[in-house]
């Protein structure tokens, strides 16, 4: 029988268990000693194993794969060759079938009068890059001569044809099919009256130009105008051609262009970075400066600054005015973390005074973003470039898809670099059947790719006021760059846009251009769209072609061996087309190409200026746009379905 007493003894309220020898214990005693020790010991226990289990498998969060990725790994099965403490599996990443979707879309294609609705099968796939992939055909080698020539593989004078279509708001059973006619407006069905007189007229607003009161007060009236007062005998008037007059400002002179040849005045700035604390002269004389010209401006600036040092961080701009051979200082401003501090210019008189703030220029900004930080990469995983093209042919693309996804992508992703376990591609495109597999006709309608931090997504979108197709992003903002800075893509950086000391002349002059070295006969690329405003002999530029951009960009190439065929003063050029070849002509002492970038009349730095986006919708292309990029979005919505569609047009 269990007593009070009892209980509260078998409670531990007693004494602790004693270990010295002198009492046995009792073992219905409880030590809170003991009690707390084993509980600590089992915590303890329980994390060790979890963190050892933890380590064992990777930092993978489940036990077993399932067996639609135990089926994808290659030689999964075999049991052969299996040693002790060899993995069963690899720790590849594995994709998953269920990345991969086919639904069958409504889209409106226009075929000649009609339009006809009709159901399509499309593929959503969501890529992961890094994935134990196995491309299914051979795809081209990295070659960055193609990777960044234009748009999709036609000719130019072939229009771009929309053979998927305009995706439709609404689901449909069958193919449908709607014509749409002009109003009959030339000839009614009903006779018209004859036209009223002139004596007509006249009666009926005398008699009811007394109706148009308000209240009491008559706000029309008429008075007696003969109605043939201002009639003109002379009918052969031609007033179609009118006079046109130009306006010229007081005390402004309209002259002609002149032309530009070796002896033309140019100017240009030059942007000095300064990484460390040194003086002015040090500065100028380290990027080519003559030491009399550097110490000229180093006691001019210093007379204003109070000292002729420099310290890190500060950016030393200098405008320079060059003519021939003959290089000029005019003016130099100093900056700091983007704002201005001072400037001097040259007066009249050849002396340096304080002046105002030249003009923004966007290389000051942008003095020290010399390179991008390093991409951290995963170990034993390919390069971008093959890890798109494996994953898109796995997953039922084709190659020229794949090579057209590779171009839109070159402008933001480092094709060279390695790939990160985190990097995918979602992509939205036609296909011929449920299968899956995109054929010659596919179009690529999406795409959204993540590449570390880089996330770019656009849309395709065919613009029916120009009739071109084009790539953009979710604003209307087309993705292509508007000028490429490298227009030689196999070739080697050899010198920038600076003073310099030149090689042939043995003196310090201003470069107004970057360098790029290749072997004779390398072909040169367009920087941009744009017109052929030069091709031939330029002097000391030898065989130089100018091509006039949009918004005053002007890019020049110089030094060529040859001009491209077709390339000629007034031709259309399109950026990645082949326009001339690597040589030495000119005052050249190898083969290389000299590429200048000009600004509204003035040559800056090719690599630093700030280069302007691509072309964007406005008005009703960019209302069509935003309608079409609605249905994708909501068309590709949490498990590919939309709510509610609604036929819209």
């Amino acid at each position: 029988m269990m007593t009070p007493r009892n209980m509260i003894r078998s409670l531990g309220n007693e004494a602790p268990i004693l270990a010295d020898g002198r009492r046995a214990p009792d073992r219905r005693e409880i030590s809170v000693r003991w009690l707390s020790g084993t509980f600590l010991t089992g915590i303890t226990s329980s994390i060790l194993m979890g963190v050892a289990l933890f380590a064992a498998l990777d930092g993978r969060q489940q036990l077993a794969i399932p067996a639609e990725a135990y089926a994808s790994v290659p030689d999964a099965h075999d049991g052969d060759g299996v040693t002790r403490g060899k993995r069963l599996l690899g720790a590849n990443i594995v994709a998953m079938p269920t990345d991969r979707k086919v639904m069958e879309v409504a889209t409106v294609v226009h075929e000649g009068s009609k339009e006809i609705i009709r159901r399509q099968p499309f593929s959503h796939v969501k890529m992961q890059l890094a994935a134990n992939h196995v491309a299914t055909e051979e795809y081209p080698s990295f070659n960055p001569l193609t990777i960044f020539s234009t748009g999709e593989n036609r000719t130019e004078d072939e229009a771009p044809v929309n053979r998927t279509g305009l995706i439709y708001g609404s689901q449909v059973e069958t193919d449908v099919s709607l014509q749409t006619v002009p109003f009959p407006a030339t000839r009614g069905s009903y006779t018209y009256a004859p036209g009223m007189s002139l004596d007509e007229v006249e009666e009926n607003v005398r008699t009811n130009g007394s109706l148009l009161t308000a209240g009491n007060s008559q706000v029309s009236g008429l008075a007696y105008v003969d109605p043939r007062r201002f009639d003109n005998d002379d009918d052969h008037l031609d007033t179609s051609n009118l006079l046109s007059a130009r306006i010229v400002e007081e005390n402004m002179t309209v002259s002609e262009p002149e032309p530009v040849t070796s002896k033309t005045r140019d100017y240009a700035d030059d942007v000095i970075p300064v990484r460390q604390d040194q003086t002015i002269m040090a500065a100028m004389t380290a990027v080519g400066y003559p030491k009399a010209q550097a110490k000229e401006l180093a006691d001019s600036l210093s007379d204003y600054l109070g000292s002729d040092r420099l310290t890190q961080g500060q950016v030393l701009r200098i405008g320079l005015i060059q003519e021939g051979e003959l290089v000029q200082i005019v003016r130099a401003s100093l900056y700091r973390r983007g704002y201005h501090l001072m400037t001097i210019a040259l007066d009249d008189g050849g002396r340096f005074i304080k002046g105002q703030e030249p003009m923004k220029l966007d290389a000051v900004d942008t003095a020290f973003d010399d390179s991008a930080p390093p991409m951290i990469a995963g170990r034993e995983l390919p390069r971008i470039y093959d890890g798109i093209f494996r994953a898109a042919l796995s997953y039922g693309m084709t190659t020229d898809m794949t090579a057209l996804l590779v171009k839109l992508l070159a402008s933001n992703v480092d094709l060279q670099a390695q790939l990160r376990p985190t990097d995918t591609i979602e992509a939205f495109f036609s296909v011929a059947d449920q299968s899956g597999q995109a054929t010659a006709s596919s179009e690529l309608l999406y795409v959204n790719a993540k590449f570390g931090d880089t996330v770019s997504r656009f849309y395709r979108f065919l613009n029916s006021d120009d009739n071109s197709v084009d790539y953009y992003d979710q604003d209307g903002k087309s993705i292509r760059q508007f000028l490429l800075r490298n227009p030689v893509p196999n070739g080697r950086f050899t010198s920038g846009f600076g003073m310099r000391r030149h090689p042939i002349l043995g003196r310090s002059i201003m470069h107004t251009g970057s360098d790029w070295a290749a072997p004779r006969g390398t072909p040169i690329i367009a920087a941009g769209n744009g017109i052929v405003e030069k091709a031939g002999w330029a002097g000391t530029y030898g065989n130089q072609t100018l091509i006039r951009h949009g918004n005053g960009y002007v890019s020049s190439y110089n030094h060529q061996s040859a001009i491209a065929k077709g390339v000629r003063e007034g031709a259309k050029v399109t950026q990645g087309q082949v326009i001339g070849y690597v040589g030495t002509t000119g005052q050249s002492t190898g083969a290389h190409l000299h590429y200048e970038l000009i600004v509204n009349g003035a040559k800056v730095d090719p690599l630093k200026v700030r280069l302007p986006g691509g072309k964007s919708l406005d008005g009703k292309a960019l209302a069509r746009f935003e309608q079409e990029r609605m249905r994708i979005d909501t068309l590709l919505g949490p498990n590919g379905q939309s709510g509610d569609q609604v036929a819209s047009r």
